[in-house]
């Protein structure tokens, strides 16, 4: 089972790369970090999660049952190798191998962020009815502004180990809660 387990998740991890190089290719400009975002917010958590669902549902018609650890141990290994290796990948390829792909994506967050920024004040400002309100909301997003200046933009980088290691965060506690709910899903049923 353990090496059906690494197997599925070395295949996460191709997929992962072939979606990862399919981005870059054909979406590294306008809507680079907008496609890449999509990618990893809706497209890769479902693919990880077919996986981890299959690999566990795999077992438990073979075997008419399950335990809570073995469906636990078969949804999160592969979707956490899958995971891990992927974020090493995608880590060295855009700080070794592209370094310019990274600063598009550094850029465009930046874009973005400040963006969304303005659409907020827009609202808020729209929204408000007397003047002490707009200027202290002129006030907050003056403020705002100010992290979005070159000087303060310089240097600033999103893809470094210290930010990978969150988005490593993040994906472990997917990996684990989805498998404690496909562990407690499929320990309790019968396949009849």
């Amino acid at each position: 089972m353990k090496q059906n387990s690494v197997v599925k998740g070395l295949i996460l991890f191709i997929l992962t790369m072939i979606i990862f190089f399919v981005v870059y290719y054909f979406y590294n400009g306008l809507h680079y970090f907008e496609t890449t975002m999509m990618m990893n917010s809706f497209a890769l958590p479902v693919l990880y999660a077919l996986v981890a669902f299959f690999s566990v549902r795999q077992i438990w018609k073979k075997e008419h049952t399950i335990s809570f650890k073995v469906a636990f141990k078969n949804s999160f290994l592969p979707m956490f190798i899958g995971s891990i290796l992927s974020l090493f990948a995608i880590f060295s390829f855009l700080n070794f191998v592209d370094p310019a792909a990274k600063d598009i994506l550094n850029y465009q967050f930046t874009q973005t962020n400040k963006n969304e920024l303005q659409q907020v004040y827009n609202k808020e400002k729209a929204r408000l009815k007397t003047q002490k309100e707009i200027d202290d909301l002129n006030k907050d997003f003056n403020e705002s502004m100010q992290s979005f200046s070159k000087e303060q933009l310089k240097g600033k980088d999103v893809f470094t180990l210290k930010y990978f290691s969150y988005y490593f965060g993040a994906i472990f506690l997917f990996d684990a809660v989805f498998s404690f709910f496909m562990a407690s899903f499929f320990r309790s049923r019968s396949p009849k």
